[in-house]
């Protein structure tokens, strides 16, 4: 049996859910949506399709049949990864967004919004590689929940509400935006029921033609004619050469444990850089919530975003690799740059050459998906296509527009991504087995959130409600520090002392990101099930049988 201290030291309105089938999402009726499946005798991937589908439509600030996805699946025995970023239209380049927006400091400009944000959709081509790989019920049965959600309404949750506001007067004016996501000309309120027949409409599409129409069809079309109206870049030729891509996935030992991530174009490299520095420490010498112990992690932290930042891309333009920057000898040298006493600045370093939404599901069969799809900032590009419900992501404008960065925007290319499903698992007796599902969504806190929940977790021994609820910090762009209110006062002080920027950054959507976790309690005995956590950061709900 795992060794958690199973009481929760944080306040929280949660508690951790124990049962054999379980699915822990950022909304109860995705949850439920997932559970339908797996009582019909669905394993824990049709699970994840079918919530994944319902999220689209009861938590739209976050994704959208317009996103992008990532996975990774233990299918009993291997770990497998799939990549369902998009790609670049064909056209785009540094000279296309020249031409359009002209420079500022000699750099070229890229929306964040509109059509030229918006890469190839990857989110169904996800849906389709997984059901295609592991899935058992018909595909179409996997869409009718969420297809139910879209045409009878649902009543709007209360933190969707909120940032589904936020993001009305950045989006507005986007094209196609107001009919859907304003229908009585503002964002809906707490409790009011929304409907989305457009939306319904799609996803019947893809239960009776199957996913692949998306990107082969009629709703290629349109969504290449609309782009093309409002002087977008994308075509039903850009649509039709994309697949979603299985990857091997990337892994650095902690404590005893193996982390696993999806390897670039994504961020997961950044918590393992992370882990891999802290592992040179006794961090569980020092007291869980106190200053000694934060401060080592943001700076570890610190140190994996300065390589991240410099080095991470589509992988076919990276100058070094994944294994490179994950090499003991380099993250040892990295670890000595560490003050205890005092915060750094750091550059990165020179290894050696050679909206968005996170679920977990599991199933009493031992398969466990950790799945994780979005459409960026919120409501993404803001860009809707009319009579579809196809919300699209903005996330092209995770692409340089420097012409010497391995991250510079070129046609099917993938630009660097923030989304990152995350898995752990332990050698047994020279046998590979799954331990834990997890995931925190929301931007540049994703990697941050694995690094703090694992720490907790295997440093620390808090259950995974606990290492959910605990108070979070979160590094910037520019190395300054946000806090969460919760965090000790004194330590939030204390980092300060030590020369750490602390300032509040107007994010209303990302914020402090929001977890879900699905730890197997026992490998040894089956009867025992799964423990899973779900963020009070959300309307999130972990529920099982």
């Amino acid at each position: 049996m795992t060794s958690f201290n199973w009481q929760n030291p944080y306040p929280t309105p949660r508690m951790p859910v124990f049962a054999r089938n379980i699915v822990s999402t950022s909304h109860p009726l995705a949850a439920q949506a997932g559970l339908r499946m797996l009582w019909k005798g669905g394993n824990a991937v049709d699970a994840a399709i079918a919530a994944a589908a319902a999220i689209t439509v009861v938590e739209p600030v976050s994704c959208g049949l317009g996103g992008d996805a990532f996975a990774l699946v233990w299918d009993g025995a291997k770990l497998h990864g799939l990549n369902a970023s998009g790609v670049a239209p064909a056209a785009w380049n540094v000279d296309y967004f020249r031409r359009k927006y002209g420079e500022e400091n000699g750099v070229a400009i890229q929306p964040k919004r509109g059509w030229d944000a918006v890469t190839v959709p990857g989110v169904i081509a996800g849906w389709e590689a997984l059901h295609a790989k592991f899935g058992s019920l018909p595909f179409g049965d996997l869409m009718q929940p969420a297809i139910e959600i879209a045409e009878r309404g649902h009543a709007v949750a209360s933190i969707v509400a909120h940032k589904w506001a936020a993001a009305i007067p950045d989006l507005k004016d986007q094209p196609g935006f107001a009919d859907v996501f304003m229908p009585r000309g503002r964002a809906p309120e707490v409790s009011e029921l929304v409907r989305f027949p457009g939306h319904a409409k799609t996803l019947r599409m893809l239960a009776e033609q199957g996913p692949r129409a998306y990107y082969e069809g009629e709703t290629a079309d349109k969504i290449a004619a609309f782009a093309k109206q409002h002087g977008g870049a994308m075509t039903a030729a850009d649509l039709r050469a994309y697949r979603a891509e299985w990857v091997e996935p990337i892994a650095k030992d902690y404590r005893g444990y193996t982390v696993h991530e999806i390897p670039p174009n994504g961020q997961g490299i950044a918590a393992l850089i992370a882990l891999g520095i802290l592992d040179k420490f006794d961090v569980k010498s020092l007291t869980v919530d106190n200053i000694e112990s934060q401060h080592l992690q943001i700076e570890a932290m610190k140190l994996a975003f300065a390589d991240l930042y410099r080095y991470v891309a589509d992988p076919r333009s990276m100058d070094v690799t994944p294994a490179q920057m994950l090499d003991d000898a380099y993250l040892t040298e990295r670890a000595k740059l560490i003050d205890p006493k005092k915060a750094t600045q750091f550059d990165f370093g020179m290894p050696k050459a050679g909206g968005t939404i996170y679920m977990s599901v599991a199933d009493e069969r031992g398969m466990m998906v950790s799945f994780i799809q979005s459409n960026y900032m919120g409501f993404g590009s803001g860009v809707v296509v009319p009579d579809t419900g196809i919300s699209l992501q903005n996330r092209g404008c995770g692409f340089s527009m420097d012409p010497k960065s391995v991250n510079v925007v070129e046609g099917g290319k993938r630009p660097f991504h923030t989304i990152i499903p995350a898995f752990l698992t332990q050698d047994v007796n020279g046998t590979r087995e799954a331990v834990m599902s997890f995931g925190v969504m929301g931007g540049d806190m994703q990697p941050q959130g694995h690094v703090q929940s694992i720490v907790r977790m295997l440093d620390y021994g808090q259950q995974p409600q606990a290492a959910c609820d605990a108070p979070r910090w979160k590094v910037n762009r520019d190395f300054s520090i946000d806090v969460e209110a919760t965090l000790n006062q004194k330590t939030a002080s204390a980092l300060q002392a030590l020369g750490h920027t602390i300032k509040s950054i107007e994010d209303p959507y990302m914020d402090f990101g929001s977890g879900q976790y699905i730890w197997k309690l026992d490998r040894n005995d089956p009867e025992r099930g799964y423990v899973a956590a779900s963020d009070s950061r959300r309307d999130g709900l972990a529920a099982g049988f």
